[in-house]
């Protein structure tokens, strides 16, 4: 990625380009790096991608939630000076770019899910991978892919070390459960951002039936789909993902 990573007080985060902001949120499992395409498509192309490090394993119990990461990435834009962003949200950052949504929409000028969890949670922790056994954890994370080739040992390696870290075990389970507990369902109808929904046609995490759901619950949505594509659209298909959002974007003028 073409740009620089800053440590600044108690915020970590990978920033590239000039423009508007599109403030990303990586999922549970999900590396800054998942997003390489999109920050060197969209930084070059008139917009700042800022993609910070969310805590989601080093806040205390009590703050490892929905709620109190919606409210550290208000806390980050507010840093950063920023008056109104777009939230791009995969998987678990989804959730937290729709809830940051909910209760900071004067910060939000639009949203992009894809993958998002919110209103179908076996996504967080259905079968949670069994501890030790790595050849478990190489096929779930194999099924995050239409292609497993995209799960590579680096991926598999890092998602093992995580189950196999009781601190981090406990929180994921916490983190799940609050994923439940903060269903958008009712909230969703309510929700007048511009809304881009880009969606694999083979998410078996959160399916396809999940996107439509969205699509007809937000009164503001556009849904776009992508063949022989999983759970992190913008990992397995970059260049249609780009193309997609890029297309969306210059619709509703964002």
């Amino acid at each position: 990625m073409e740009g620089k990573f800053k440590k600044e007080g108690r915020y970590s985060y990978f920033e590239a380009g000039e423009g508007t902001p599109i403030v990303v949120l990586h999922g549970l499992m999900g590396g800054l790096s998942n997003f390489n395409g999109v920050a060197d498509y969209f930084s070059s192309n008139g917009y700042k991608v800022v993609i910070p490090e969310l805590p989601i394993y080093t806040q205390n119990i009590l703050k490892t939630n929905v709620k109190a990461f919606a409210k550290y990435v208000k806390d980050f834009i507010n840093f950063k000076g920023f008056d109104r962003v777009i939230l791009l949200g995969n998987s678990l950052g989804g959730h937290i770019a729709l809830y940051h949504a909910k209760v900071y929409p004067e910060k939000v000028a639009g949203l992009v899910l894809t993958g998002s969890s919110g209103l179908y949670e076996s996504a967080m922790g259905d079968s949670y991978p069994k501890r030790g056994d790595y050849e478990y954890i190489k096929k779930k994370a194999e099924a995050v892919f239409f292609d497993p080739a995209i799960a590579s040992k680096e991926i598999v390696d890092e998602v093992f070390a995580v189950v196999n870290d009781r601190i981090k075990v406990i929180k994921t389970l916490t983190i799940a459960k609050s994923a439940i507990r903060h269903n958008m369902a009712k909230d969703l109808p309510k929700m007048h951002i511009k809304t881009c929904l880009i969606w694999g046609k083979n998410d078996q995490v959160t399916p396809p039936e999940v996107a439509e759901e969205f699509h007809k619950l937000m009164p503001n949505s556009s849904l776009y789909w992508i063949d022989k594509c999983g759970h992190a659209a913008m990992m397995e298909h970059p260049d249609e993902f780009n193309r997609l959002l890029d297309e969306w974007l210059k619709e509703v003028h964002l």
